[in-house]
């Protein structure tokens, strides 16, 4: 997407970036709504409308120039509410309301190559920019993917850790919480988040493309 002029990239990323963090965000709602918690439900939260999850720096600033500067896509949306006191056993159905997400994501990335897959058969004017926003649409669901499973709370991964490590072992990891968004902002900036998600980016690529090959 070289040759793609600075509108021509933001035209084409919108919609894949919405969707991506709108359906992630969602999803973490519906698996909660599904164990017992119906926070993100009562706030509205449970829903594809992008505009409840949308947060103006997270959601559009910042991979807006993430993208530009050719760097690891990197952004958030505004999280789902979830109260995990109140899922039916918390430890465990933890694991599977932060597991969503990313699961959400694959899924998608599977539907974008579908379309890539499919582009091939549009109508000629409409063949290339389908192509390069289902190839955007890939690339972003399964960054998205991996950075979640970074086993670092608060994100997904670190949840995930969580759930599965002995309550006195869960319980001093989960402080790192606190800290947790410093030490993503210092991976991201010396390189280092970029050097640990890459060969699992590349290896869900590649399964991708071994399964529409």
């Amino acid at each position: 997407m070289m040759e793609l002029t600075i509108i021509q990239k933001i035209a084409i990323y919108a919609l894949p970036v919405i969707f991506a963090i709108t359906v992630h965000e969602a999803a973490h709602g519906y698996a909660a709504r599904y164990f017992g918690d119906m926070t993100a439900h009562l706030a509205g939260r449970i829903t594809l409308n992008p505009v409840k999850h949308i947060d103006p720096i997270g959601t559009i600033l910042v991979p807006a120039l993430t993208m530009l500067a050719g760097g690891i896509l990197f952004g958030w949306a505004k999280p789902v509410p979830v109260d995990f006191s109140r899922l039916r056993n918390p430890k465990r159905d933890m694991l599977w309301v932060a597991a969503a997400g990313p699961a959400s994501n694959l899924a998608m990335g599977i539907l974008w190559a579908l379309v890539l897959k499919f582009s091939v058969d549009a109508p000629a004017d409409l063949s290339t920019p389908l192509a390069y926003m289902a190839q955007a649409g890939i690339m972003i669901n399964i960054v998205l993917m991996v950075l979640n499973l970074i086993p670092l709370p608060p994100l997904d991964g670190g949840r995930i850790a969580v759930s599965l490590l002995p309550n006195d072992m869960a319980m001093r990891y989960a402080k790192l919480e606190q800290y947790g968004f410093i030490i993503l902002l210092v991976l991201l900036f010396t390189g280092v988040l970029s050097k640990i998600m890459s060969p699992f980016i590349y290896a869900t690529l590649g399964m991708i493309s071994w399964l529409f090959a």
